[in-house]
């Protein structure tokens, strides 16, 4: 799934360590999501959203997600 995380996190002048540390992850967990190697749970992608004042949607792609 793609994302915005990276993009987001430097536009607020972050490091992986400081995202990780506020939305209650390890910084390997904000690699693998911006490297697009592990899909976020909704409670994470939601974490991360309200971190930084958007929605869920203005953070990660739905667009490769398959219709149930």
């Amino acid at each position: 799934m793609k994302t915005r995380i990276q993009e987001l996190r430097k536009a607020h002048k972050l490091s992986q360590e400081e995202l990780a540390m506020a939305v209650g992850v390890t910084r390997q967990t904000i690699i693998s999501l911006e490297r697009e190697k592990y899909t976020a749970s909704l409670v994470l992608a939601y974490k991360i959203a309200r971190f930084f004042g958007v929605m869920i949607e203005d953070v990660f792609d739905f667009s490769d997600v398959e219709d149930i």
